[in-house]
């Protein structure tokens, strides 16, 4: 039996400030009520999943993780570098996420991605470090922003689960390009972690008509 999800009343505050400014989050949220708890571990391990994760299902992407912490135990980038191809290609791990996942692993262990100390930077000073290493795009940096050091104003453009959502929330007759996502999203400053959680949890929630077939998204 999968466990009820439990709301994050953590995000009440925000999510009430929102619904107080934008009329069509109002309405979404009585609909919908709080997103679920979520979060991610901080550092390699948390990084790496979501590596393993990108563009694959929910489900194998579980599947996936979970053969990597059993080999992988506590998941660390000098734990992972020990893995060879063979054992990665049996976890699940295509050849261009081996070779990000390793890139990542070398970064850290030698010293050129100060993974601990992303948590004392600026949010633009942060992304641009996760983004110098090779494989880790605008989106994996702005995920692990948001879910693994919840900062409060990450604002992911590039989403298409979030983009169909803000199609959806404001009765567009398109879906949004970047532009029109940072335009749509400024009013929402500076709950917008907050936003995108919000919108994530109106794509899926049953009973709400979206366009379907995402592999993936936060």
């Amino acid at each position: 039996m999968i466990p009820e999800a439990v709301p994050d009343e953590r995000l009440r505050p925000a999510m009430e400030a929102l619904a107080q400014q934008d009329p069509d989050m109002a309405a979404a949220y009585r609909r919908c009520g709080l997103p679920p708890e979520r979060s991610s571990e901080p550092g390699f391990a948390g990084l790496i999943r979501m590596i393993a994760g990108q563009q694959v299902s929910v489900q194998s992407a579980r599947a996936i993780v979970g053969r990597l912490e059993e080999r992988v135990a506590p998941l660390t980038a000098e734990g992972f570098l020990q893995l060879d191809e063979d054992d990665l290609k049996a976890i699940g791990f295509s050849r261009s996420k081996m070779r990000y996942g390793g890139l990542l692993a070398e970064e850290i262990v030698n010293g050129r991605l100060d993974i601990d100390g992303l948590a004392e930077m600026e949010d633009a000073a942060a992304i641009a470090a996760l983004t110098s290493v090779k494989g880790i795009g605008p989106w994996t940096a702005e995920i692990y922003l948001l879910f693994a050091l919840g900062r409060p104003d990450v604002w992911p453009v590039d989403d298409l689960a979030l983009c169909i959502a803000v199609q959806h929330l404001k009765s567009l007759d398109a879906r949004p390009g970047r532009k029109a996502m940072l335009t749509l999203g400024e009013p929402w400053r500076p709950f917008r972690s907050t936003a995108a959680r919000f919108l994530w949890h109106l794509y899926r929630h049953p009973g709400v008509a979206l366009g379907r077939g995402v592999k993936r998204t936060a």
